[in-house]
């Protein structure tokens, strides 16, 4: 059972990681964008592709989750 437990917390981080970034998306109008990320605009369709984003909120999740799960 403690292996349900620590996956339990581990969701429920997630969870609260997702809805605290959805309501500052939310509160800012768009999403985060640096300078790594691809826009492309034609007439009829938009390109969004968040690359730089990406692997900066990998670092910084990876970086999170390592503090909360050290043994």
């Amino acid at each position: 059972m403690t292996d349900l437990t620590s996956l339990g917390r581990m969701v429920m981080v997630f969870g609260l990681v997702l809805l605290v970034a959805g309501g500052l998306m939310t509160a800012l109008g768009r999403g985060i964008r640096l300078p790594g990320d691809i826009l492309v605009r034609r007439d009829t369709y938009v390109i969004y592709l968040p690359i730089a984003t990406s692997i900066m909120l990998s670092v910084v999740l990876t970086l999170l989750l390592s503090l909360f799960f050290r043994r």
